[in-house]
């Protein structure tokens, strides 16, 4: 299967719709929102379902065929349904990334979709729709918001710089994070999607994330990548490609960041842990 530049952009265009459609959704929904716990440790609402719902059904209007990996699910499961036919492409959707904040109202959540083939994302689509921020790209493209390039910049690490951090740590707090506390404007966002696309377009420096599954991560990997920004996994490895045939939820390990600090940023975080 060859992806020429016309289909790309014609996926691209679908993500983009269907995001939309959810982010609309979503702010309809956000002042009259119902919460319950999934897994015992996350908050879902039953706009999570719907806005899901949404996107993959406007997808299937014109891919009939495609895979979803989606984090809503049954019984608190991820929702998985692989390709039929010869074109082997994943759709991997999370339709609130912020789930927890916009269970409380806050305004900081967005719509992340993703296109994967042979394991990676070639394209990718985050939207916020509270401030109506459009961040795409395509494999080999440059990454935009709104229509406009954004790059991911080379500010370097100190005390007028952010960094993304997680604000839980199932496994104790790593010695490395007090170090980037001290030495930069840490933030958390709460949503991971969202710290990617502001590496992208330079906003933060880096954004390290502990537990992110798949659908937190897919879209925001392409574009902070065609941003210029480098992508690893904690030890500087390569996070993809992922075997999605066999992707059960499991958790990635991951950090961006602007190519002038990544490799500081990881000697950091090996020294100090």
């Amino acid at each position: 299967m060859v992806l020429e530049q016309r289909d790309l952009s014609r996926l691209l265009e679908t993500a983009i719709v269907a995001a939309r459609l959810a982010g609309q959704r979503a702010m309809e929904e956000l002042a009259f929102t119902k919460v319950s716990i999934k897994n015992g440790n996350e908050l879902v609402t039953q706009a999570d379902a719907r806005c899901q719902q949404i996107i993959i059904d406007r997808i299937k209007e014109t891919y009939p065929d495609h895979g979803f990996i989606a984090e809503e699910g049954r019984q608190g499961r991820m929702f998985k349904q692989p390709p039929r036919g010869d074109e082997r492409l994943w759709w991997v959707i999370d339709p609130i990334d912020g789930t927890n904040n916009f269970a409380h109202q806050m305004l900081l959540f967005v719509v992340s979709i993703a296109v994967c083939y042979e394991g990676e994302p070639i394209v990718g689509v985050i939207f916020e729709p509270a401030t109506d921020s459009m961040f795409t790209a395509v494999k080999g493209g440059e990454a935009q918001l709104n229509g406009r390039r954004i790059v991911a910049g080379e500010e370097k690490i100190d005390k007028f710089s952010g960094i993304g951090l997680d604000s839980h740590f199932d496994n104790g707090v790593p010695a490395w994070t007090c170090e980037v506390m001290q030495r930069t404007r840490f933030r958390n966002l709460g949503s991971t999607a969202l710290q990617f696309a502001y590496v992208a377009k330079g906003s933060l420096i880096a954004t390290i994330a502990f537990d992110p599954k798949l659908w937190d991560i897919a879209a925001g990997v392409l574009i902070a990548a065609s941003a210029g920004a480098a992508v690893s996994d904690w030890q500087g490895g390569k996070i993809f490609p992922v075997d999605l045939d066999s992707y059960e939820g499991g958790k990635l390990q991951i950090m961006t960041a602007n190519k002038k600090i990544h490799a500081e940023l990881l000697e950091l975080m090996k020294s100090s842990s």
